[in-house]
């Protein structure tokens, strides 16, 4: 199938933030088919964005392990033009480095096009026919380094890759199209044949492709002149200090210090700062002397210190000891005299400093030294423990060097120049987050229109000493690609920085999220796509160093997810409830992507066990079973890091939450019995049982499952320790075993059907006798590894073992009592994930109507904050500062609510696998009536619509489905039902 070749260009196989370009001309021949057709198949590492003929094509390839990456496929004939030059244009981005949907392969682009023509049979059926592949990627294709990409872009985040920093004066984007003059690019190297490692599989794309709808802002909130702080950088500390760290994406503690000189022109005040210290406290020493704690301010995370410098020179370290997971050092300094900056190494060598205030090229002596690392340790969750000093004798030595001349003297053998590539300045971040003046404005009416798609500019007015910032609101999160058109004077910088949240004038930064771009301008008109994928609601543009006004024609977000449509609705008596329904429904498709993700800003990763939880939601709100089908057979292609698999996956940081693969393995069961896919089941069984088998040689003495490493269930303040017996884990392994039973029993396994059955009997016998506290009446949430039992009693223990079968008749009415009056004395539920826990435990007791009361209470406190999308966890659970009510505002574990008010309140589900027979059991919950739709597996869908008459205690009920569907129909207790049922088809 296959006759092109990998390529890529000659030097270094894996280079950081490599932005890449490939061009190819060809003629494309007249042909008298009228049946035929051009195909072009492509994959690449680690991204690629294709032209053809200047015109984009597609975005690729998804998010795969690369021993199975997909290859994408496009008719490319309607962009050709017969008997004239055409371009086939592809940017590659190489990531160089693990991310949490990437692990480090090597750069390389494959990409062929094929002519095929078609025949009629007798029976008027198209079949394939002749196939002739005229471009392949070989030595004859041209590339460059994309020269407009800045290479030392800081990471975006420890999850994901890199920031945009374009400049477009350098750069001529016809490279896309013919007649472009590439004598100066280099011939392509040939680096191997299909089946090469680390490719050495290569797959049809297995979904579709995804969106990508503009979605045009509401409007302008702000407008403000602002100065930003006149000198910030960013730092990989990770890779600065541990290097080889590019290879994985798992946490490392690292120890050791950043050094620099700061030269003050005259006595002054020296303001040193993070805005975003990506974890690692900003801990500073001048000239020997470390600040106290006291002396740091700010609103947590950013942490600011003030001290006072006489003229001349100061020594100054930045104490590095602390476990990092990737995440950019932001850091930024301010003076009311005039600073210089220099590396400590800069003295022995005659290098310059940088001077506050001024750009500095990216190829420039950095202004930092590193000191160190004088440990480090790589931390991997199921393997044994890798364990360092923290406090070696040589790190506590130079913590108190107060001068230059000794730190060269007795330690230059530890001091190291950092790469340009590790450190970028003129941090953009920092620059809208820290600004030194802000001053609001009037908004000019006028400025309006540059959210408009209309022909009229909105005019960014100018300040003859200040920057520029206008915030757009888009009304709601979203989640895409930037663009933008515009017109300015050569050299405006033009930074863009999105976020979620911000009330009362107040923003709320995304902490560990840098989620800006920078774009340079030429002269005149111009436009840009984003090829960096962000959320966000709002975004701030900043205007700085223009010689003109910026007429802002265009600024747009390219709406991408996966293509679904919103099959699945509800509506109530309760409008509180229909709003509820909406934003949930729309959290779940912004974290739609090439699989489920836990979030569109922060994050952007498959949780295995969040998706479990996100398909359910999928199935009443959009019933797509190809992505379902997609992330559940991602799972066990993880199982080279762990036998247990991995809980986000692909993915550089190898790690297991024994919870995420119970739910895994519940998902499976529920998507057979959503789909009636046998072959499916048959398929995902083996894996399944593999994983089962490895997780029960975990099962101690007392018959209990005790595993070292992260037992997450929810955030909130329960044990769950990292080592020792942990109650909920316990519990889902009970469920995930009987789960695996019936998966068993539909792929015609019953002997080992029967063993998981037995071991979850077992297990759940273990559980009573060694968990249950009788003297609190209610489960223990852990035994540590000492013996000891949980000094906290948890909703969470009590609800898993509720909803997992757990306890016998006489537990089961104490643990209702609880589940119904949560007691104050025992930790509360933290996070919506665990809600939905908690609702399905109501669900299986029948309580419905507490259930209902619940989401309107917790969910009604987010609309009531002007939520548009639904929180990570409930206000103040994971906040670091007063203002900051959760993280990420749209993660889809929270979006239970469509799948309750479908599947209770409508009453809808399937009671047989491919829902062939469905039960339409509403439960009013305190409603008046209620009206949806539920899609069904394949095609179709059931629309409900219940009201009732209270006086005459009757429900009037219409119901309307396909007739191939066979339909048990329920009133609710003590009403008699009126019915009105439609068969179609």
């Amino acid at each position: 199938m296959w006759q092109a070749a990998w390529i890529w260009a000659q030097g270094e196989i894996s280079p950081r933030n490599e932005w890449r370009c490939f061009r190819k001309t060809f003629t494309c021949e007249e042909t008298d088919n009228p049946g035929t057709a051009t195909k072009l198949k492509l994959t690449a590492d680690s991204r690629y964005v294709l032209y053809v003929n200047g015109t984009q094509v597609g975005r690729g390839p998804v998010r795969a392990f690369p021993s199975n990456l997909p290859y994408d496929e496009y008719d490319i004939g309607y962009l050709l033009k017969r008997g004239e030059e055409n371009v086939i244009a592809v940017l590659v981005l190489h990531y160089g480095l693990a991310t949490f949907q990437y692990l480090r392969g090597r750069g390389g682009l494959l990409l062929q096009v094929d002519r095929c023509t078609e025949t009629n049979d007798s029976g008027g059926t198209n079949d394939s026919g002749e196939t002739t592949t005229i471009v392949r990627t070989d030595a004859s294709w041209q590339t460059a380094p994309h020269g407009a990409y800045d290479t030392t872009s800081q990471r975006i985040s420890c999850q994901l890759a890199f920031t945009e920093r374009f400049d477009s004066r350098v750069w001529d984007e016809g490279w896309k199209l013919a007649g472009f003059d590439a004598s100066s690019w280099e011939q392509a190297a040939i680096i191997g044949e299909p089946g090469m490692a680390p490719w050495t599989t290569l797959s049809p794309r297995p979904i579709p492709y995804l969106t990508e709808e503009p979605i045009y802002p509401a409007r302008v909130e702000e407008m403000n002149f602002v100065k930003p702080v006149p000198w910030s950088a960013a730092f990989d500390l990770r890779t600065i200090l541990v290097p080889e760290s590019v290879n994985n994406a798992n946490p490392v503690t690292l120890i050791g210090f950043l050094a620099t000189v700061v030269t003050m022109a005259a006595d002054g005040e020296l303001t040193i700062g993070s805005v975003d210290n990506g974890r690692m406290p900003l801990r500073v020493s001048l000239d020997g002397q470390w600040c106290p704690d006291e002396a740091y301010y700010g609103e947590s995370p950013q942490q600011f210190v003030k001290v006072i410098l006489g003229a001349g020179e100061h020594l100054l370290l930045l104490d590095l000891n602390r476990g990092m997971h990737g995440h950019a050092y932001h850091l930024g300094i301010d003076s009311d005299v005039t600073f210089e900056l220099r590396s400590p190494l800069a003295a022995a060598d005659g290098g310059f400093g940088e001077r506050a205030g001024t750009e500095g090229s990216h190829d420039m002596t950095v202004p930092f030294a590193a000191v160190g690392p004088f440990g480090w340790a790589e931390h991997i969750d199921h393997q044994p423990e890798q364990h360092v000093d923290r406090n070696p004798a040589v790190y506590e030595e130079i913590k108190s060097v107060a001068t230059l001349q000794r730190l060269l003297a007795d330690y230059l053998a530890w001091i190291r120049p950092i790469e340009p590539q590790l450190y970028h300045t003129a941090d953009v971040y920092s620059q809208t987050a820290w600004r030194v003046v802000d001053q609001p404005q009037p908004m000019p009416a006028s400025l309006q229109r540059a959210v408009l798609a209309s022909s009229d500019p909105g005019v960014i007015p100018l300040h003859p000493e200040l920057d520029t910032e206008i915030l757009i609101d888009f009304g709601r999160e979203l989640t895409g690609y930037l663009a933008f058109e515009l017109d300015a004077g050569e050299g405006t910088i033009v930074d863009f920085y999105g976020f979620e949240y911000m009330r009362d004038g107040w923003r709320q930064y995304t902490y560990e999220l840098d989620n800006t771009l920078r774009y340079t301008c030429r002269e005149g008109r111009q436009s840009y796509v984003s090829v960096v994928r962000r959320g966000l609601r709002y975004l701030a543009v900043t205007v700085r160093g223009a010689s003109r006004p910026v007429k802002l024609y265009d600024a747009k977000l390219l709406q991408s997810n996966f293509p679904v449509s919103n099959a699945g609705t509800f509506q109530s008596s309760n409008a509180m409830l229909n709003e509820i329904w909406r934003i949930s429904r729309d959290t779940t498709r912004m974290c739609m992507e090439d699989t489920f993700v836990d979030c569109p800003a922060f994050e952007q990763t498959f949780w295995v066990g969040d998706a479990r939880n996100a398909s359910l939601i999928n199935y009443y709100a959009f019933g797509s079973t190809e992505i379902v089908e997609r992330i559940l057979r991602l799972v066990p292609e993880s199982a080279f890091q762990s036998p247990l698999y991995g809980d986000q996956v692909p993915s550089g940081w190898s790690s297991v939450i024994p919870n995420w693969t119970f739910f895994w393995v519940t998902a499976c069961l529920e998507h057979y019995h959503y789909t009636g896919n046998t072959a499916f089941a048959r398929e995902m069984w083996p894996h399944v049982r593999f994983t089962l088998e490895h997780y029960l040689e975990k099962i101690d003495d007392r018959g209990l499952f005790k595993y070292k490493g992260w037992n997450l269930l929810d955030w909130a303040g329960f044990e769950q320790p990292g080592d020792g017996i942990v109650a909920p884990q316990n519990m889902f392994l009970v469920k995930a075993l009987r789960d695996a039973g019936q998966l068993a029993a539909a792929a015609d396994d019953t002997a080992v059907q029967a063993r998981f059955e037995a071991s979850a009997d077992a297990l759940r016998d273990a559980i009573n006798a060694n968990l249950w506290d009788e003297s609190r009446q209610a489960y223990l949430d852990c035994i540590h590894v000492d013996g000891s039992p949980s000094a906290t009693t948890s909703m969470q223990s009590q609800v898993v073992a509720s909803l997992c079968g757990i306890p016998d008749e006489a537990r089961s009415e104490v643990l209702q009592r609880y589940i119904v009056e949560p007691p104050a004395s025992f930790v509360q539920i933290g996070s919506p994930f665990m809600s939905f826990f908690y609702h399905e435990a109501l669900t299986r007791l029948g309580l419905q109507d507490v259930m209902t009361r619940d989401i309107v209470k917790e969910y009604g406190a987010m609309v009531d904050k002007g939520a548009t999308t639904v929180w990570e966890v409930y206000a103040g659970s994971l906040s670091l500062n007063d203002n900051m009510l959760t993280r990420s505002h749209c993660h889809a574990w929270s979006a239970g609510p469509v799948f309750f008010l479908g599947s209770e309140v409508l009453g809808v589900r399937g009671i047989t696998p491919g829902w062939t027979k469905v039960r339409i059991a509403p439960h009013p919950s305190g409603l008046l009536w209620a009206r949806g739709s539920v899609p069904l597996p394949g095609s179709g869908r059931i629309d409900v619509s219940w009201e009732l008459d209270e006086a005459a205690r009757i429900v009037k009920m219409r119901v309307v489905a396909p007739a191939a569907v066979e339909l048990d129909i329920i009133a609710p207790d003590g009403y008699s039902l009126e019915l009105n049922q439609v068969a179609i088809g």
